[in-house]
């Protein structure tokens, strides 16, 4: 699920202008800011490397890889809370007061 959310997002992206975006920042491409995952990509494919297909391809698996590293290291924290993204508003906000009062009366 998490993957097809990370494919859309990327394709949504794309329609936004992310390529606009990365070709006015090409004459910076050396800066480590920009060594990210999808400059880096698209930074790629406007050299000439990869067509823009690949490029976008990449940055989706790039992404994936990503998001699987940080919820490898954040599963290791039993302290989080986690909350399902298509959760009702109203049971987010239970369930984040419920934790809440459960901290405070802890720390009593």
């Amino acid at each position: 699920m998490i993957y097809e959310r990370i494919n859309l997002r990327v394709d949504l992206m794309m329609e936004a202008g992310l390529l606009k975006e990365v070709k006015k920042l090409y004459p910076h491409r050396s800066l480590n800011a920009l060594q990210t995952v999808g400059y880096k990509e698209l930074f790629e494919y406007i050299d000439g490397l990869y067509p823009l297909e690949h490029a976008v391809s990449e940055i989706k698996k790039n992404t994936r890889r990503f998001a699987k590293r940080q919820l490898t290291w954040l599963r290791k924290n039993d302290s989080i809370l986690w909350i399902p993204y298509n959760l009702e508003p109203d049971k987010m906000i239970e369930l984040i007061t419920d934790r809440l009062k459960s901290m405070q009366h802890a720390s009593q």
